[in-house]
Order: C-alpha cells, then sequence, then structure tokens
C-alpha cells in the first residue's frame, strides 16, 4: 500500500498545476508546426498544425465567449470524429466552459434529458442528420442560447453557421487576444473539464463529470503502460462520448504531440488503418471481432497449400506472443519460428491490414473473447485488455506489452488501489475516480462510499500476481433455479466465437439452465453463404437455411464443450436481424441492453423453455 501510495505522489507532483490549455499552449510553443489533426479530403488528408490547431481553438473561445458563455457552463456537440469536433470542445474549455459530446445515437427524450441536466448553453450539430434528432425537443431546451451548425444551419435566430461563428471569434480576438488568453489562463486543474454520460443498458444516462486533474492523471498513468514515443500517428474512430477516445485522441495526444487522423465513418477504418499505419490502436470487442471475420473471410478464398502456410505462420505467432506472457518464457525455439514466420508471412499480412507499425493494441469496455484474442496473436499482435469506467476516467487496470496476461484486464495501474470485496465486486480508489454523478446524490451514495472507494458493480478475481479478472456485471450474473450462479458474459463470448454468430444473448434467471438467443453477423454470413452457392435475398431468410442452423448448432456445441455443466446452452434461437444501437439492443458503445432484448425479445426466450425445438 505504501509504495502505492508514493507512486501516486509522484504522478500527482508530476501533473501539478496542468491544465488542457496549459498543455496545448506549451506544446503549440515547442512544437508549432508539429501536425496535429487532419481530416480526410478527398484521396488525401486537410492538416492543422499544433500552432494552427491552437489558433483556431482560440477563436473559438473568443466566439463562445462572444455568444455569452460563462464560466462552467456547458456546450453540447453532436458530430462525427473530425477535427471541428476536438476545437470545439477545447475551445469551449478555453472560454472557461465545459464540453460535453452526446451520442448521435440518443433519442430524441435522451438528448433533452442531457442538455438539461448538463445544462448547455450552446450546441454544435455536425448537419441536418445530428439536427433532426435535436428538433423534436428544441422547445423544450429553454436554456439552450445558440446552436451552431457545421453544414445545413436552418434561417433562423436561434441557429448560426460553423463560418459565420469562426468569423465572429476571428473578429474578437484580433480586437482583445489578451482576454481570451486571460480566460484560459483562469481555468484550474480541479475544474471540470468534460461531463460525459453513461450510455446506459437501463434508464436515463447518468452524468460524470470530469476534471483536468482526473483526465491527467489518466494520461499519465496511460503513458506509462504504453510507453509510445512522441510524435506518432494514430486514428480517432469512436465517439468523443466514450471515455476511451477521449482519453486516446483528444487528451493524450496533448501529451505525446501525437498526429490524429480523423475516420468519419466506421466502413472506411480498414482503409484508414492502411493509410495511416497507427503506433496505437484501441478498439472495443466488436471491432475487433468484425476485422478478424472479414481476414478470415478472405483467407477462406485463398489456395489450400497458402491457408495451411498462414496457419502454420500464425501457430508460431501465437506461440511467441503466449510465451511472452508474465511469468512465461520465450524458448530459443520459439523464437526462431516466430522470426521465420514473421519474416515470410506474418509481417505481410500486419503491413496490408495497416498494423505494420502498431506498438500498441487494446481494448475494453467489454471481455474480448479468448478466440479473437489468439487471432490477433497469431498474427503477432498483442491485443491486450484494459479495464475501466467513464466513472473512473477510462482503464484503472491494464495490461501492457511488456508485462500482460492474456485472458486478464491486467494490473492496477501507477497509483491505483484495486480490491476485490467480500461479496466478489471490484473496489478502487484513486485520483481518477469521479467526485459524483451530475446531479444524482443517490446514485452517488451507491458509487462512492465514504472511506472513497468506488463500487464499479463488476464481480471479479485477481491472482497471486496481480492479475484482475472480470467475471461479469454483479446485476447481471444469472442465478439458475438451481441455484447456481453463471456469467452471461462467458457463455456469450464463446458463441460468438463462431464467425457466423454477429451477437449472443445467455439467459436463465430464475429458470432451470440457460438457453441463448442469437443473430447472424451482417458482414460474414452472407460472404459464407455465397462461397457454398447458397441462396438468398434477407439475412431473415439466410437464418433460416437448414445449412446455417447445421453450422450454428455446431458453433452452439463447440461453445458448450468449454463451459461448465450448468453453464451449457440447452436450446437457441436465430434471428433473421441484426443489434444495433439504432435498433436499441445495444448501447452507443455496443453492449447488450439485456432488459431491452429480454422485453423485446420476450416470446422468442419464453418458447425457448417450451417444446423442444
Amino acid at each position: 500500500m505504501a509504495e502505492v501510495l508514493e507512486v501516486r505522489a509522484g504522478i500527482e507532483r508530476e501533473i501539478a498545476g496542468r491544465t488542457v490549455c496549459e498543455q496545448l499552449r506549451q506544446v503549440a510553443d515547442r512544437h508549432p508546426d508539429a501536425p496535429a489533426y487532419s481530416d480526410p479530403d478527398g484521396d488525401g488528408w486537410s492538416t492543422l498544425t499544433y500552432g494552427q490547431a491552437r489558433r483556431r481553438i482560440l477563436e473559438i473561445a473568443a466566439g463562445f465567449a462572444a455568444l455569452g458563455l460563462e464560466r462552467g457552463e456547458a456546450v453540447a456537440i453532436m458530430m462525427v470524429n473530425r477535427s471541428e469536433h476536438v476545437l470545439a470542445d477545447l475551445g469551449a474549455v478555453h472560454a472557461g466552459g465545459v464540453g460535453c459530446t452526446v451520442y448521435s445515437t440518443f433519442a430524441p427524450e435522451q438528448i433533452a434529458f442531457v442538455a438539461g441536466d448538463v445544462g448547455a448553453r450552446f450546441a454544435v450539430l455536425g448537419g441536418p442528420a445530428e439536427l433532426a434528432r435535436w428538433e423534436p425537443v428544441l422547445d423544450r431546451l429553454d436554456g439552450l442560447r445558440r446552436i451552431i451548425m457545421l453544414e445545413g444551419a436552418p434561417d433562423d435566430d436561434r441557429f448560426m453557421s460553423w463560418a459565420d461563428f469562426l468569423d465572429l471569434g476571428r473578429a474578437r480576438l484580433a480586437e482583445d487576444e489578451a482576454a481570451v488568453e486571460a480566460r484560459s489562463r483562469q481555468v484550474a486543474p480541479g475544474d471540470v473539464v468534460t461531463v460525459l454520460y453513461t450510455s446506459g443498458t437501463t434508464g436515463m444516462p447518468k452524468g460524470v463529470p470530469l476534471t483536468h486533474v482526473n483526465v491527467f492523471y489518466e494520461v499519465a498513468a496511460t503513458d506509462r503502460l504504453t510507453a509510445l514515443p512522441v510524435h506518432g500517428t494514430q486514428i480517432s474512430y469512436l465517439t468523443y462520448a466514450h471515455i476511451a477516445e477521449r482519453i486516446l485522441s483528444l487528451y493524450l495526444p496533448l501529451v505525446k504531440m501525437s498526429h490524429v487522423h480523423f475516420c468519419t465513418d466506421l466502413a472506411n477504418l480498414g482503409a484508414t488503418l492502411g493509410q495511416v499505419r497507427p503506433m496505437m490502436f484501441f478498439g472495443v470487442p466488436r471491432v475487433w471481432e468484425k476485422m478478424m471475420a472479414r481476414l478470415l473471410a478472405v483467407l477462406a478464398t485463398q489456395p489450400e497449400e497458402q491457408q495451411a502456410a498462414v496457419r502454420a505462420a500464425m501457430a508460431a505467432g501465437a506461440a511467441h506472443v503466449e510465451a511472452g506472457q508474465y511469468g512465461g518464457t520465450i524458448t530459443p525455439e520459439i523464437q526462431a519460428a516466430y522470426d521465420k514466420a514473421d519474416a515470410s508471412l506474418l509481417s505481410v499480412i500486419r503491413g496490408m491490414i495497416g498494423f505494420d507499425r502498431a506498438e500498441w493494441t487494446a481494448t475494453g469496455a467489454a471481455p474480448l473473447p479468448a478466440e479473437v484474442q489468439h487471432f490477433y496473436a497469431g498474427l503477432g499482435l498483442k491485443v491486450i485488455d484494459v479495464y475501466g469506467m467513464t466513472e473512473t476516467t477510462g482503464a484503472f487496470t491494464g495490461n501492457s506489452p511488456s508485462c500482460y496476461r492474456l485472458g486478464t484486464v491486467g494490473r492496477a495501474e501507477p497509483g491505483v488501489e484495486v480490491r476485490i470485496a467480500e461479496d466478489g465486486e471490484i473496489l478502487t480508489r484513486s485520483p481518477l475516480n469521479t467526485g459524483a454523478y451530475l446531479n444524482r446524490p443517490e446514485a452517488t451514495a451507491e458509487l462512492l462510499d465514504a472511506e472513497g472507494w468506488l463500487h464499479t458493480g463488476d464481480i471479479g478475481t485477481v491472482d497471486d500476481d496481480g492479475f484482475y479478472r472480470v467475471v461479469d456485471r454483479k446485476k447481471e450474473l444469472i442465478i439458475t433455479a438451481g441455484g447456481e450462479n453463471v456469467s452471461p458474459a462467458e457463455i456469450e463470448n464463446h458463441l460468438k466465437e463462431h464467425l457466423l454468430v454477429g451477437q449472443a444473448l445467455a439467459y436463465g434467471d430464475n429458470r432451470p439452465h440457460p438457453v441463448a438467443v442469437l443473430t447472424l453477423d451482417g458482414e460474414t454470413a452472407p460472404g459464407w453463404a455465397r462461397a457454398r452457392g447458397i441462396a438468398f435475398t434477407s439475412l431473415a431468410e439466410l437464418a433460416e437455411h437448414p445449412d446455417v442452423l447445421k453450422e450454428v448448432t455446431a458453433a452452439v456445441e463447440a461453445a458448450n464443450a468449454k463451459l461448465a455443466r450448468v453453464q451449457q446452452v440447452k436450446r437457441w434461437a436465430l434471428l433473421g436481424t441484426e443489434w444495433t444501437a439504432e435498433t436499441e439492443e445495444l448501447t452507443p458503445s455496443l453492449k447488450l441492453k439485456r432488459r431491452v432484448i429480454h422485453a423485446k425479445y420476450a416470446d422468442v426466450i419464453d418458447s425457448l423453455y417450451g417444446e423442444p425445438r
């Protein structure tokens, strides 16, 4: 404990007095010509340097000040990842305000709640698509003074175009630059830098205020875990409403002076990876699963001789990564086999998919299936888990490239206290913890106890070497009619190991045994079917095809073989639809909304406990 507190004190000294505003000023002064933000522009990129970015941010801060933004007031932002998103957020902060990214998948009622809860005085929206989500509730948002639109601003006094807003800011900055700079210098480390709203599996989301101290402690801890060089390249593609993206591609780059490239459409992620070749890449499990499925689909089209060569090379890659785990030994034989495989095939494959320069590849937000992790290990990539919450400013445990154990979420981050409570819940205490939920004293009392321990709501274990495992959400554990505690996530991860299965939900609370509701993967299932000459016109038709059902049956049997008897799925149903955030089965961070699925597919679940199929 004393050692942990000593490390914490050292980090606190390191970040003392640091704010986002002061950090950006120092970077822009020292490295004004270093590339900061690049947006896709035709076949190339449009880039702002750190010097240019700071100037634009000061103009935006001046614009907000001119419109009447007061200290501590919020600016709500909804748009795809692009430089204007970061600039608007940091501009609000430099004016003394608070940036608040709103999930673009939120329904109008959720938007109204968030805007009212955070007290948004201004909103910056990307265009007509975002405005369409806000329009149904605008008449209820009396506190919203002005809506700034990047594109398609209506001819209405309540709206303002981005171009006009920038013109206003430039003029005000030219009139009194010292006043704008003074506002940014008044921002203090303990001030709230952002409020993020948990995507929520039930009910309205909760606002999580995070301070400059919170984010810079997380940046310092992440820097120690990743050990990345300065001026590296990276991609921003996950929403800035997600804490991981905020830390990794908004705040961390201000310290590492990284060059951030924006991927405005997830469909273009593969091409963007090939262009940018990032030094770091974070993906939620679904992203890694999708990329794996596409690679497997491509591999399946190759001649058998080539497939066999790739499998052999990947076996050497997986052996190398697995032997390199904490406490393991990479023998000369394992190293030699890997070097040969890497030189002949693995490095080529990594180059083809844009990971030839990747030094840190990670995942979080939900468990990564072991089969997916093993697949990437076969390519020589350590896709390592980190674990955290919005309420802990992101990760508070993590694996590192030099100290990892597959299947775990790593050790406690530097200076962070973590322990397992008597009931198995994971608790943590550190400067990463939020001070409270916004306007939710009762929820805050459940989150933080009197001794400062944050209750994660997750059940976990820790091994003798300090590596943590997350079993499942405390409230989501299945207790069968026989009194057995079962983790639905573990069942679901095994079911999703097959490339045909896109999503899986295990159910069985107060029932005699678990059952599962499955969906086909909308990207890989059609290719799988065409390769086998299966004719179909829709995913729903494909889900009823005998060959597909036979393959999914085999997938369920393979999953059951890896599970204890009480965990095994006795019956299942395959749906002809996909689950997305838009159709409300998934949160914006792509986690299952279990209660929504339970209600939406209650008849399907009930039928699984009726007569055998």
